[in-house]
């Protein structure tokens, strides 16, 4: 059969992508290269944690507009939501990857006709999109040699980068305003139509470049607003001064809003995004690049807080608490948490118990390393106890049970 949308790439982007579609009429075909991830699927399950994405997708699912598979099939359109990562080259070791987002690419070669639409939500550097084209091009001349230029020439490619936020994903796929950015016009107008299926937001044309740079800008602006609050909380523990307290009395000011300071920057948007800027124009982006060094370095500074406090203890016990890149999500992608915790566990600083309420289990980087417990065992046994993430379930703790504890508290809750 046909589908209405293929959508490559079932994580946290694609997976709601493909289920409010499908819930919205639309018959879509998930696509994932790994199996248990798409059984998972077929099953009406998820494989991530997303407040009410459970009931989407079983909904989607037991409707019958919404099937996983290891391979795309035909369809009208194609999204593509992959990982867009680091890789590290000979001159820059924060190099933008698109591995994924070319096989991706390359294996729709096969299937696509004449008028589909190709786009690409993956947060990526500016030209992605043309590069999109230019590997379907060089696939298409391998696989279908003399449909190729044909079928590259009736071809519509878009940017339409998503700005949701883990643990709102749902409502803000809904409600917030898009970018629709074509190669063409036709292309972005083709998205604007597509997205509004569901998208309540106002949705924008512009060029796929501009769309490209829109979501990094967006992303990086919010970067260098927490390197200022880092740096100054730095500054602040120096001085002898509570920097949240100082931050909330500046805020009072009418055209003064400073962010919060924490451990350093996490998650694949804030803690990437600009790094591919910098790549882009690494001669002129120097606030940015100076920003995310600023984030980038605050782990190591909470690492050697850690390390002064569990020297007064013999055999110290030290528990940390969270792992997430953010609250009350399960998303360890570029976590700051998770550098730390592994640091501590590689140098052997303590015993180090971890509670993350969001998993089941450790990752792998930290198996045999550390201990993973409930928040009253790991507070009850430890000497220091490090506050990492200001999940619900910490900020209810009740704070008599912290007598007598080495507290270091990077988020301010414990004031």
């Amino acid at each position: 059969m046909n589908y209405d949308l293929c959508v490559l790439g079932l994580g946290y982007i694609g997976l709601p992508t493909a289920s409010i579609f499908a819930t919205r009429g639309k018959k879509v075909l998930g696509v994932d290269v790994v199996p248990c991830v798409v059984d998972t699927i077929n099953r009406g399950e998820i494989h991530i944690e997303e407040p009410d994405l459970d009931v989407l997708v079983r909904a989607a699912v037991h409707s019958g507009n919404l099937r996983a598979a290891l391979k795309p099939e035909p369809a009208e359109t194609f999204v593509v939501a992959v990982p867009t990562p680091f890789k590290v080259t000979t001159t820059n070791p924060k190099a933008p990857d698109l591995a994924y987002v070319e096989s991706a690419t390359r294996s729709i070669a096969m299937v696509v006709e004449a008028g589909n639409l190709i786009i690409l939500e993956s947060t990526s550097p500016v030209g992605t999109t043309e590069l999109m084209r230019d590997w379907l091009f060089d696939e298409l001349s391998k696989v279908r040699p003399e449909k190729a230029a044909s079928l590259i020439g009736a071809l519509l490619f878009a940017h339409c980068p998503e700005r949701i936020l883990p643990g709102q994903m749902l409502k803000e796929l809904v409600a917030n305003d898009r970018i629709a950015g074509g190669l063409t016009p036709a292309a972005s107008e083709a998205a604007r139509d597509l997205y509004r299926t569901f998208c309540v937001g106002e949705i924008f044309l512009t060029d796929a470049r501009t769309a490209e740079m829109c979501k990094l800008t967006e992303n990086a602006s919010r970067d260098v607003g927490i390197a200022f609050a880092n740096e100054l909380s730095l500054i602040c523990d120096r001085l002898g001064i509570d920097v949240w307290e100082l931050i909330q009395l500046a805020n009072r000011h009418p055209r003064v809003k400073i962010l919060q300071p924490g451990p350093g920057v996490g998650g694949h948007c804030i803690a990437v995004d600009p790094w591919f800027i910098v790549d882009a124009a690494p001669d002129i982006a120097r606030l940015i690049r100076t920003a995310r060094e600023v984030n980038d370095a605050k782990p190591q500074y909470v690492i050697e807080r850690v390390k002064t406090c569990s020297e007064r203890f013999r055999s110290p016990v030290i528990a940390c608490l969270g792992l997430a890149f953010k609250a009350d999500v399960d998303d360890l992608r570029e976590s700051p948490a998770m550098d730390i915790v592994r640091h501590l566990a590689a140098e052997k600083v303590g015993s180090i118990i971890v509670v993350e309420p969001h998993i089941s289990e450790l990752p792998k980087a930290l198996k045999g390393l550390v201990k993973l417990t409930s928040l009253d065992s790991a507070v009850a046994a430890a000497d220091v106890v490090v506050l990492l993430v200001n999940h619900q379930e910490f900020l209810a703790f009740n704070r008599r049970n912290l007598d007598g504890k080495a507290v270091i508290d990077t988020r301010g809750v414990w004031r």
